[in-house]
Protein backbone atom coordinates (compact mmCIF):
# COMPACT_ATOMS: atom_id res chain seq x y z
CA UNK A 1 0.00 0.00 0.00
CA UNK A 2 1.57 3.28 -1.17
CA UNK A 3 -1.33 5.68 -1.64
CA UNK A 4 -0.99 7.95 1.43
CA UNK A 5 -0.37 11.65 1.10
CA UNK A 6 2.17 11.95 3.90
CA UNK A 7 1.05 15.41 4.97
CA UNK A 8 3.47 15.55 7.89
CA UNK A 9 6.43 15.15 5.54
CA UNK A 10 5.62 18.67 4.25
CA UNK A 11 6.96 17.77 0.83
CA UNK A 12 5.78 17.77 -2.78
CA UNK A 13 7.37 14.34 -3.10
CA UNK A 14 5.16 11.32 -2.27
CA UNK A 15 6.12 9.96 1.13
CA UNK A 16 7.12 6.52 -0.14
CA UNK A 17 9.68 8.10 -2.51
CA UNK A 18 11.64 9.73 0.31
CA UNK A 19 14.98 8.03 0.74
CA UNK A 20 16.42 5.97 3.55
CA UNK A 21 20.00 4.69 3.17
CA UNK A 22 20.04 5.77 -0.46
CA UNK A 23 16.86 3.95 -1.54
CA UNK A 24 13.24 5.04 -1.48
CA UNK A 25 11.06 3.74 1.33
CA UNK A 26 8.99 1.82 -1.21
CA UNK A 27 12.10 0.30 -2.82
CA UNK A 28 13.10 -1.17 0.55
CA UNK A 29 9.70 -2.84 0.88
CA UNK A 30 9.67 -4.13 -2.70
CA UNK A 31 13.18 -5.56 -2.26
CA UNK A 32 12.10 -7.40 0.89
CA UNK A 33 9.00 -8.77 -0.86
CA UNK A 34 11.08 -9.88 -3.86
CA UNK A 35 12.87 -12.40 -1.65
CA UNK A 36 9.61 -14.40 -1.49
CA UNK A 37 9.44 -14.79 -5.28
CA UNK A 38 5.77 -13.88 -5.44
CA UNK A 39 3.82 -14.50 -8.63
CA UNK A 40 2.69 -10.88 -8.72
CA UNK A 41 3.46 -7.68 -6.84
CA UNK A 42 0.73 -5.04 -6.84
CA UNK A 43 1.37 -1.46 -5.71
CA UNK A 44 -1.63 0.62 -4.64
CA UNK A 45 -0.97 4.27 -5.48
CA UNK A 46 -3.00 7.42 -4.89
CA UNK A 47 -1.32 10.65 -3.89
CA UNK A 48 1.54 11.28 -6.33
CA UNK A 49 0.60 8.18 -8.31
CA UNK A 50 2.27 9.39 -11.50
CA UNK A 51 5.59 9.99 -9.73
CA UNK A 52 5.54 6.62 -8.00
CA UNK A 53 4.57 4.70 -11.10
CA UNK A 54 7.24 6.49 -13.15
CA UNK A 55 9.90 5.70 -10.54
CA UNK A 56 9.11 1.98 -10.77
CA UNK A 57 8.14 1.78 -14.43
CA UNK A 58 10.81 -0.84 -15.20
CA UNK A 59 10.36 -2.95 -12.07
CA UNK A 60 7.79 -5.40 -13.43
CA UNK A 61 5.10 -4.31 -10.97
CA UNK A 62 1.34 -4.00 -11.35
CA UNK A 63 -0.24 -0.69 -10.26
CA UNK A 64 -3.76 0.17 -9.16
CA UNK A 65 -5.09 3.57 -8.09
CA UNK A 66 -6.88 4.38 -4.83
CA UNK A 67 -8.76 7.62 -5.46
CA UNK A 68 -9.98 8.92 -3.08
CA UNK A 69 -8.18 7.36 -0.12
CA UNK A 70 -10.84 5.86 2.15
CA UNK A 71 -8.76 3.70 4.45
CA UNK A 72 -6.55 0.62 4.38
CA UNK A 73 -9.40 -1.76 3.56
CA UNK A 74 -10.42 0.45 0.66
CA UNK A 75 -6.79 0.38 -0.59
CA UNK A 76 -6.68 -3.41 -0.68
CA UNK A 77 -10.10 -3.50 -2.34
CA UNK A 78 -8.53 -1.76 -5.34
CA UNK A 79 -5.95 -4.52 -5.63
CA UNK A 80 -8.42 -7.40 -5.23
CA UNK A 81 -9.19 -7.79 -8.98
CA UNK A 82 -5.45 -8.33 -9.58
CA UNK A 83 -5.29 -11.27 -7.14
CA UNK A 84 -5.77 -14.93 -8.05
CA UNK A 85 -8.20 -16.79 -5.79
CA UNK A 86 -5.75 -19.52 -4.90
CA UNK A 87 -2.72 -19.06 -2.68
CA UNK A 88 -1.72 -16.38 -0.18
CA UNK A 89 -1.80 -12.60 -0.33
CA UNK A 90 0.81 -10.70 1.69
CA UNK A 91 -0.11 -7.10 2.51
CA UNK A 92 2.71 -4.63 3.19
CA UNK A 93 2.99 -0.90 3.84
CA UNK A 94 5.13 1.22 1.55
CA UNK A 95 6.22 3.49 4.41
CA UNK A 96 7.55 0.66 6.64
CA UNK A 97 10.94 0.17 4.98
CA UNK A 98 12.95 -2.03 7.33
CA UNK A 99 10.80 -5.13 7.35
CA UNK A 100 13.07 -8.19 7.20
CA UNK A 101 12.68 -10.88 4.50
CA UNK A 102 12.98 -13.54 7.19
CA UNK A 103 10.00 -12.04 9.03
CA UNK A 104 7.90 -12.04 5.86
CA UNK A 105 8.83 -15.65 5.17
CA UNK A 106 7.74 -16.65 8.67
CA UNK A 107 4.46 -14.81 8.25
CA UNK A 108 3.65 -16.47 4.91
CA UNK A 109 4.54 -19.85 6.40
CA UNK A 110 2.21 -19.19 9.36
CA UNK A 111 -0.60 -18.44 6.92
CA UNK A 112 0.03 -21.53 4.83
CA UNK A 113 -2.85 -20.57 2.57
CA UNK A 114 -5.27 -21.49 5.38
CA UNK A 115 -4.97 -19.12 8.37
CA UNK A 116 -5.07 -15.34 8.69
CA UNK A 117 -1.56 -14.43 9.90
CA UNK A 118 -0.92 -11.06 11.54
CA UNK A 119 2.47 -9.51 12.23
CA UNK A 120 2.46 -8.01 15.73
CA UNK A 121 4.94 -6.43 18.10
CA UNK A 122 4.88 -5.37 21.75
CA UNK A 123 5.65 -1.68 22.26
CA UNK A 124 6.34 0.33 25.40
CA UNK A 125 4.32 3.15 23.83
CA UNK A 126 1.63 1.71 21.51
CA UNK A 127 -0.04 5.07 20.81
CA UNK A 128 -1.51 5.30 17.32
CA UNK A 129 -1.41 1.57 16.61
CA UNK A 130 -4.31 -0.88 16.42
CA UNK A 131 -4.46 -3.06 19.54
CA UNK A 132 -4.53 -6.85 19.28
CA UNK A 133 -7.54 -8.20 21.18
CA UNK A 134 -7.11 -11.72 22.52
CA UNK A 135 -9.23 -14.07 24.57
CA UNK A 136 -8.25 -13.68 28.22
CA UNK A 137 -5.45 -11.39 29.32
CA UNK A 138 -2.44 -13.40 28.17
CA UNK A 139 -0.47 -12.46 25.08
CA UNK A 140 -0.69 -16.12 24.09
CA UNK A 141 -4.49 -16.11 23.96
CA UNK A 142 -6.49 -16.59 20.79
CA UNK A 143 -6.65 -13.52 18.56
CA UNK A 144 -10.24 -12.25 18.38
CA UNK A 145 -9.85 -8.88 16.68
CA UNK A 146 -7.99 -5.60 16.25
CA UNK A 147 -9.25 -2.26 17.51
CA UNK A 148 -7.87 0.92 15.95
CA UNK A 149 -6.41 3.40 18.44
CA UNK A 150 -9.06 6.04 17.76
CA UNK A 151 -11.86 3.54 18.38
CA UNK A 152 -10.29 1.81 21.40
CA UNK A 153 -11.62 2.09 24.94
CA UNK A 154 -9.29 3.27 27.75
CA UNK A 155 -8.81 -0.35 28.81
CA UNK A 156 -7.98 -1.45 25.27
CA UNK A 157 -5.48 1.38 24.88
CA UNK A 158 -3.48 -0.14 27.74
CA UNK A 159 -2.79 -3.20 25.59
CA UNK A 160 0.83 -3.11 24.40
CA UNK A 161 0.66 -5.76 21.66
CA UNK A 162 -0.13 -3.95 18.43
CA UNK A 163 -0.84 -4.84 14.83
CA UNK A 164 1.92 -3.64 12.52
CA UNK A 165 -0.20 -3.31 9.37
CA UNK A 166 1.35 -6.42 7.81
CA UNK A 167 -0.72 -9.55 7.26
CA UNK A 168 -0.85 -12.70 5.14
CA UNK A 169 -4.24 -14.08 4.21
CA UNK A 170 -5.76 -16.87 2.11
CA UNK A 171 -6.65 -14.94 -1.02
CA UNK A 172 -10.11 -16.41 -1.60
CA UNK A 173 -11.18 -15.61 1.97
CA UNK A 174 -9.57 -12.16 1.80
CA UNK A 175 -11.50 -11.15 -1.32
CA UNK A 176 -14.78 -12.16 0.31
CA UNK A 177 -13.96 -10.24 3.50
CA UNK A 178 -12.94 -7.15 1.56
CA UNK A 179 -16.29 -7.09 -0.20
CA UNK A 180 -18.07 -7.10 3.17
CA UNK A 181 -16.15 -4.20 4.77
CA UNK A 182 -18.17 -1.29 6.20
CA UNK A 183 -17.17 2.21 7.28
CA UNK A 184 -19.25 2.53 10.45
CA UNK A 185 -16.42 3.86 12.61
CA UNK A 186 -15.12 7.17 13.95
CA UNK A 187 -13.11 7.90 10.80
CA UNK A 188 -15.77 6.73 8.31
CA UNK A 189 -13.08 4.63 6.66
CA UNK A 190 -12.86 1.02 5.53
CA UNK A 191 -10.46 -0.64 7.95
CA UNK A 192 -8.50 -3.65 6.78
CA UNK A 193 -8.29 -4.74 10.42
CA UNK A 194 -12.01 -5.56 10.38
CA UNK A 195 -11.22 -8.72 8.43
CA UNK A 196 -9.89 -10.24 11.67
CA UNK A 197 -13.36 -10.33 13.23
CA UNK A 198 -14.72 -11.71 9.95
CA UNK A 199 -12.15 -14.50 10.01
CA UNK A 200 -13.11 -15.38 13.58
CA UNK A 201 -16.78 -15.44 12.58
CA UNK A 202 -15.94 -17.74 9.61
CA UNK A 203 -13.95 -20.03 11.93
CA UNK A 204 -10.78 -19.29 10.01
CA UNK A 205 -7.83 -19.61 12.34
CA UNK A 206 -6.16 -16.28 13.23
CA UNK A 207 -2.49 -16.47 14.23
CA UNK A 208 0.07 -13.87 15.22
CA UNK A 209 3.73 -13.84 14.25
CA UNK A 210 6.01 -11.52 16.22
CA UNK A 211 8.48 -9.16 14.55
CA UNK A 212 12.12 -9.46 15.64
CA UNK A 213 12.02 -5.95 17.12
CA UNK A 214 10.18 -2.68 16.77
CA UNK A 215 12.70 -1.19 14.34
CA UNK A 216 11.63 -3.39 11.44
CA UNK A 217 7.96 -2.39 11.78
CA UNK A 218 8.31 1.34 12.42
CA UNK A 219 6.64 3.56 9.83
CA UNK A 220 7.68 6.97 8.55
CA UNK A 221 5.31 9.91 8.87
CA UNK A 222 7.63 12.91 9.34
CA UNK A 223 11.19 14.02 8.56
CA UNK A 224 12.08 13.45 12.21
CA UNK A 225 10.88 9.85 12.06
CA UNK A 226 12.75 9.32 8.80
CA UNK A 227 15.97 10.59 10.39
CA UNK A 228 15.44 8.37 13.45
CA UNK A 229 14.89 5.32 11.27
CA UNK A 230 18.00 6.17 9.23
CA UNK A 231 20.12 6.08 12.37
CA UNK A 232 18.56 2.82 13.51
CA UNK A 233 19.25 1.30 10.11
CA UNK A 234 22.85 2.51 10.08
CA UNK A 235 23.40 1.23 13.61
CA UNK A 236 22.15 -2.19 12.48
CA UNK A 237 24.68 -2.20 9.62
CA UNK A 238 27.46 -0.97 11.90
CA UNK A 239 26.85 -3.80 14.36
CA UNK A 240 26.96 -6.38 11.57
CA UNK A 241 30.25 -4.95 10.29
CA UNK A 242 31.79 -4.90 13.75
CA UNK A 243 30.62 -8.48 14.36
CA UNK A 244 32.61 -9.37 11.23
CA UNK A 245 35.72 -7.66 12.61
CA UNK A 246 35.58 -4.24 10.93
CA UNK A 247 36.98 -1.46 13.11
CA UNK A 248 34.71 1.59 13.08
CA UNK A 249 36.03 4.72 14.77
CA UNK A 250 32.45 5.69 15.69
CA UNK A 251 29.48 3.47 14.71
CA UNK A 252 27.16 6.47 15.01
CA UNK A 253 29.00 8.26 12.20
CA UNK A 254 28.75 5.70 9.41
CA UNK A 255 26.46 5.86 6.36
CA UNK A 256 26.04 2.81 4.12
CA UNK A 257 23.65 3.57 1.26
CA UNK A 258 24.24 0.46 -0.76
CA UNK A 259 26.30 -2.71 -0.27
CA UNK A 260 29.56 -2.63 1.69
CA UNK A 261 31.68 -5.79 1.61
CA UNK A 262 34.73 -5.87 3.88
CA UNK A 263 37.67 -8.21 4.27
CA UNK A 264 39.73 -8.76 7.40
CA UNK A 265 41.25 -5.94 9.47
CA UNK A 266 39.46 -3.13 7.67
CA UNK A 267 39.46 0.26 9.43
CA UNK A 268 36.91 3.01 8.72
CA UNK A 269 37.14 6.45 10.30
CA UNK A 270 34.23 8.82 10.96
CA UNK A 271 31.92 10.53 8.47
CA UNK A 272 32.38 8.11 5.57
CA UNK A 273 29.59 7.44 3.06
CA UNK A 274 29.39 4.22 1.01
CA UNK A 275 27.04 4.03 -1.98
CA UNK A 276 26.36 1.45 -4.67
CA UNK A 277 28.64 -1.56 -4.21
CA UNK A 278 31.90 -0.97 -2.38
CA UNK A 279 34.42 -3.75 -1.73
CA UNK A 280 37.22 -3.27 0.79
CA UNK A 281 39.80 -6.06 0.80
CA UNK A 282 42.01 -7.06 3.74
CA UNK A 283 43.85 -4.34 5.67
CA UNK A 284 42.25 -1.44 3.81
CA UNK A 285 42.11 1.78 5.78
CA UNK A 286 39.61 4.55 5.02
CA UNK A 287 40.29 7.85 6.72
CA UNK A 288 37.59 10.34 7.68
CA UNK A 289 34.93 11.97 5.50
CA UNK A 290 35.38 9.96 2.32
CA UNK A 291 32.57 9.27 -0.16
CA UNK A 292 32.98 5.96 -2.02
CA UNK A 293 30.58 4.73 -4.69
CA UNK A 294 30.90 1.61 -6.87
CA UNK A 295 34.56 0.89 -6.28
CA UNK A 296 36.79 -2.02 -5.33
CA UNK A 297 39.74 -1.25 -3.08
CA UNK A 298 42.35 -3.97 -2.92
CA UNK A 299 44.37 -5.15 0.07
CA UNK A 300 46.61 -2.80 2.06
CA UNK A 301 45.39 0.32 0.27
CA UNK A 302 44.99 3.61 2.11
CA UNK A 303 42.32 6.17 1.24
CA UNK A 304 43.04 9.46 2.96
CA UNK A 305 40.50 11.98 4.22
CA UNK A 306 38.02 13.82 1.98
CA UNK A 307 38.59 11.56 -1.01
CA UNK A 308 35.65 11.19 -3.42
CA UNK A 309 35.36 8.09 -5.61
CA UNK A 310 32.39 7.66 -7.93
CA UNK A 311 32.66 4.65 -10.21
CA UNK A 312 29.08 5.04 -11.47
CA UNK A 313 28.19 2.15 -13.82
CA UNK A 314 31.71 1.65 -15.15
CA UNK A 315 33.13 1.15 -11.67
CA UNK A 316 36.54 2.08 -10.32
CA UNK A 317 39.44 0.11 -8.85
CA UNK A 318 42.18 1.05 -6.41
CA UNK A 319 45.03 -1.45 -6.51
CA UNK A 320 46.87 -3.26 -3.80
CA UNK A 321 48.94 -1.00 -1.57
CA UNK A 322 47.84 2.17 -3.33
CA UNK A 323 47.58 5.47 -1.48
CA UNK A 324 44.85 7.92 -2.48
CA UNK A 325 44.17 11.43 -1.18
CA UNK A 326 43.57 13.50 0.74
CA UNK A 327 41.13 15.50 -1.43
CA UNK A 328 41.44 13.22 -4.46
CA UNK A 329 38.68 12.52 -6.96
CA UNK A 330 38.33 9.29 -8.92
CA UNK A 331 35.62 9.07 -11.58
CA UNK A 332 34.19 6.20 -13.65
CA UNK A 333 36.78 3.97 -15.28
CA UNK A 334 39.61 4.95 -12.94
CA UNK A 335 41.76 1.81 -12.64
CA UNK A 336 44.77 2.25 -10.39
CA UNK A 337 47.43 -0.44 -10.19
CA UNK A 338 49.55 -1.65 -7.31
CA UNK A 339 51.25 1.02 -5.17
CA UNK A 340 49.87 3.91 -7.21
CA UNK A 341 49.85 7.29 -5.45
CA UNK A 342 47.15 9.86 -6.20
CA UNK A 343 47.48 13.01 -4.12
CA UNK A 344 45.57 16.10 -3.14
CA UNK A 345 43.34 17.74 -5.76
CA UNK A 346 44.13 15.16 -8.41
CA UNK A 347 41.28 13.93 -10.64
CA UNK A 348 41.37 10.64 -12.58
CA UNK A 349 38.69 9.63 -15.10
CA UNK A 350 38.57 6.64 -17.47
CA UNK A 351 42.30 6.07 -17.03
CA UNK A 352 44.56 3.20 -16.06
CA UNK A 353 47.72 3.77 -14.03
CA UNK A 354 50.42 1.11 -13.88
CA UNK A 355 52.30 -0.14 -10.85
CA UNK A 356 54.05 2.58 -8.87
CA UNK A 357 52.77 5.52 -10.94
CA UNK A 358 52.39 8.81 -9.07
CA UNK A 359 50.33 11.95 -9.55
CA UNK A 360 50.70 13.70 -6.24
CA UNK A 361 49.46 17.27 -6.70
CA UNK A 362 46.86 19.36 -8.56
CA UNK A 363 46.60 17.30 -11.75
CA UNK A 364 44.09 15.80 -14.19
CA UNK A 365 44.29 12.46 -15.99
CA UNK A 366 41.36 11.78 -18.31
CA UNK A 367 41.16 9.06 -20.99
CA UNK A 368 44.78 8.09 -20.38
CA UNK A 369 46.86 4.92 -20.25
CA UNK A 370 49.71 5.50 -17.84
CA UNK A 371 52.59 3.06 -17.54
CA UNK A 372 54.53 1.86 -14.52
CA UNK A 373 56.62 4.17 -12.33
CA UNK A 374 55.43 7.31 -14.13
CA UNK A 375 55.86 10.59 -12.24
CA UNK A 376 53.12 13.00 -13.31
CA UNK A 377 53.89 16.58 -12.30
CA UNK A 378 51.80 19.10 -10.37
CA UNK A 379 49.45 21.19 -12.50
CA UNK A 380 49.66 18.91 -15.53
CA UNK A 381 46.60 17.82 -17.49
CA UNK A 382 45.58 15.61 -20.38
CA UNK A 383 43.54 17.73 -22.79
CA UNK A 384 41.32 14.85 -23.85
CA UNK A 385 38.28 16.66 -25.32
CA UNK A 386 38.32 18.61 -28.58
CA UNK A 387 34.78 19.93 -28.22
CA UNK A 388 33.20 17.02 -30.04
CA UNK A 389 35.17 13.85 -29.27
CA UNK A 390 37.29 12.35 -26.51
CA UNK A 391 40.86 11.25 -27.35
CA UNK A 392 43.36 9.09 -25.50
CA UNK A 393 46.80 9.87 -24.12
CA UNK A 394 49.31 7.02 -23.78
CA UNK A 395 52.23 7.51 -21.38
CA UNK A 396 54.89 4.79 -21.38
CA UNK A 397 56.73 3.26 -18.44
CA UNK A 398 59.18 5.42 -16.46
CA UNK A 399 58.05 8.70 -18.02
CA UNK A 400 58.57 11.92 -16.07
CA UNK A 401 56.08 14.68 -16.85
CA UNK A 402 57.15 18.03 -15.42
CA UNK A 403 54.88 20.52 -13.70
CA UNK A 404 52.24 22.57 -15.55
CA UNK A 405 52.23 20.56 -18.76
CA UNK A 406 49.34 20.22 -21.19
CA UNK A 407 49.21 16.93 -23.12
CA UNK A 408 46.88 17.47 -26.09
CA UNK A 409 45.35 14.12 -27.08
CA UNK A 410 45.61 11.98 -29.09
CA UNK A 411 49.20 11.71 -27.94
CA UNK A 412 51.82 9.09 -27.07
CA UNK A 413 54.84 9.68 -24.84
CA UNK A 414 57.42 6.95 -25.26
CA UNK A 415 58.89 4.93 -22.39
CA UNK A 416 61.54 6.69 -20.34
CA UNK A 417 60.81 10.10 -21.86
CA UNK A 418 60.93 13.35 -19.92
CA UNK A 419 58.59 16.26 -20.66
CA UNK A 420 59.97 19.59 -19.53
CA UNK A 421 57.93 21.69 -17.13
CA UNK A 422 55.50 24.10 -18.72
CA UNK A 423 55.34 22.25 -22.03
CA UNK A 424 52.27 22.00 -24.22
CA UNK A 425 52.58 18.90 -26.39
CA UNK A 426 50.38 18.23 -29.40
CA UNK A 427 52.75 15.73 -31.05
CA UNK A 428 54.17 12.44 -29.81
CA UNK A 429 57.28 12.57 -27.62
CA UNK A 430 60.01 10.01 -28.42
CA UNK A 431 61.12 7.43 -25.89
CA UNK A 432 64.11 8.14 -23.70
CA UNK A 433 64.44 11.80 -24.69
CA UNK A 434 63.73 15.20 -23.20
CA UNK A 435 60.92 17.01 -24.99
CA UNK A 436 60.32 20.69 -24.28
CA UNK A 437 57.59 22.73 -25.96
CA UNK A 438 57.32 26.22 -24.54
CA UNK A 439 57.93 29.75 -25.76
CA UNK A 440 61.24 31.47 -25.04
CA UNK A 441 61.07 33.90 -22.12
CA UNK A 442 61.19 37.52 -23.32
CA UNK A 443 61.77 40.61 -21.15
CA UNK A 444 60.32 43.86 -22.57
CA UNK A 445 62.24 46.96 -21.44
CA UNK A 446 60.20 49.99 -20.45
CA UNK A 447 56.90 48.18 -20.17
CA UNK A 448 54.61 49.40 -17.41
CA UNK A 449 51.58 47.80 -15.90
CA UNK A 450 48.25 49.56 -16.67
CA UNK A 451 46.82 51.64 -13.82
CA UNK A 452 43.42 53.14 -13.21
CA UNK A 453 43.07 56.81 -14.02
CA UNK A 454 42.75 59.03 -10.96
CA UNK A 455 39.42 60.80 -10.56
Amino acid sequence: MAAGKGTRMKSARPKVLHRLAGRSLLQHVIDAAASLQAQRTVVVTGHGAEQIEAAFADAGLAFVRQEPQLGTGHAVQQAAPQLHDEGTTLILNGDVPLIEPDTLARLVHACGGQALALLTVVLDDPSGYGRVIRSGDAVGGTVEGIVEHKDATPAQRRIQEVYTGVMAAPTAHLKRWLAALKNDNAQKEYYLTDVVAMAVADRVRVVATHAHDETEVLGVNSPAQLAELERRFQRRIAERLMDDGVRLADPARLDVRGELVCGQDVEIDVGCVFEGRVELDDNVRIESHCVLRNVRIEANALVRSFTHVDGERAGARIGRGAEIGPFSRLRPGADLGENVHIGNFVEVKNSTLGKGAKANHLAYLGDATVGERVNYGAGSITANYDGAYKHRTVIGDDVHVGSNCVLVAPLTIGAGATVGAGSTLSKDAPAGQLTVARAKAVAIPGWTRPVKAKK
